[in-house]
């Protein structure tokens, strides 16, 4: 469930550098050894070497990746589908540009929420530090603390309870999404329920789109039956709401569906893709069309992630004002109730 995992710029670099060394005619083995040599991250040398080994016993890339766990999923499917189709270079070169645009975006979104993420935290130990000052001047002048929370929690024991609550909340939010997301059924639930959030479900379902449609693009024009060809785009979008579909989709092509209605029943798609995917198959176009169009649905996709940053920066700043207008409140109706009693 947490387990190591690369982080996007040594991905990146590997996948380039094993594209070119493959472009070149250097064997797979021997590109594997040479492209580990160059990374500087200890992990990638030691996965790489290990890859050469298995790789020389007989073993092929996909299986060889996966057994490292340490790559990201749409890589292991993306290679498999690469060594299907023998368009491995090409794909590795899609890879690393995936990568190195994906950092960019994480760049981006975390510039975007770092300020908002920050304030809300300050806010916290504010009031923890409030929750533990009020505490301590009761204690010293023999009173009665202010309960700012109404929760009963004063002082000292007060505060770390505060924090507590709140810390460990989010840490139980994030190993629940990490336990759910641990296995394929859970991950099918979870993104089927995300995608459903306002901006969120956009930005997923275009990420999604975008990986499908270059994936069919390669799988297509190398030669791969359309069965396979759906099966392995539908994994490459790595997004367990689009992966359980495959099945589905694949069972209604063979039973005479064309591509445009299978993609319609399955309800994932929106209408304009549709309509698209349906002109080009008419014209007998669509891995042309898909990708022409995959850089616009990267677009789409940016466009949403950045939507997603500016909403999560709205949605903290609304709580950080909830917490003051509360904290306000809480006081203000103690002293009022403090007045009453004394009136």
């Amino acid at each position: 469930m947490f387990g190591e995992n690369l982080p996007l710029r040594p991905i990146a670099l590997l996948c380039r550098s094993l594209s070119t060394l493959l472009e070149t005619g250097v064997s797979a083995h021997k590109s594997f050894l040479i492209a580990g040599e160059k990374a500087a991250d200890v992990r990638v040398r030691r996965a790489t070497m290990q890859i050469a080994e298995e790789l020389q016993k007989g073993s092929d890339i996909a299986t060889a990746l996966k057994d490292q766990d340490i790559f990201p999923t749409l890589m292991v499917n993306m290679v498999d589908v690469a060594e299907r189709t023998g368009a491995l270079p090409e794909i590795l070169t899609g890879l690393a540009n995936h990568y190195d645009n994906l950092l960019r975006l994480k760049k981006d979104f975390y510039s975007a929420i770092a300020w908002p993420i920050l304030q809300l935290i300050m806010a916290v130990f504010v009031i923890a530090g409030l929750i533990f000052l009020l505490g301590w001047i009761a204690n010293a002048q023999g009173g009665e603390a202010i309960d700012v929370l109404g929760w009963g929690l004063t002082g000292t024991s007060g505060a770390l309870i505060w924090l507590g609550m709140v810390f460990g909340t989010a840490a139980g939010a994030f190993i629940l999404f990490k336990f759910l997301r641990a296995n394929f059924a859970g991950q099918k639930y979870m993104d089927r329920i995300l995608m459903r959030v306002p901006v969120l479900g956009y930005c997923m379902r275009s990420f999604a789109i975008a990986r499908f449609a270059w994936a069919y693009h390669l799988t297509q024009n190398a030669g791969m039956p359309i069965d396979e060809s759906i099966e392995a785009s539908m994994m490459a979008t790595n997004n367990g709401a689009f992966i359980g579909e495959g099945p589905r989709i694949v069972y209604w092509i063979q039973e005479g569906y064309t591509v445009t209605e299978a993609l319609r029943q399955s309800e994932l798609f929106p209408r304009d893709v549709i309509e698209m995917i349906h002109v080009g198959e008419t014209s007998g176009t669509v891995p042309e069309m898909l990708d022409r169009l995959s850089p616009q649905f990267e677009d789409q996709a940016r466009r949403a992630l950045d939507a997603l940053a500016g909403a999560l920066g709205w949605t903290v700043w609304v709580i950080v004002a909830g917490f003051i207008i509360f904290v306000i409140f809480s006081v203000m109706f103690w002293y009022i109730g403090l007045i009453n009693e004394l009136l």
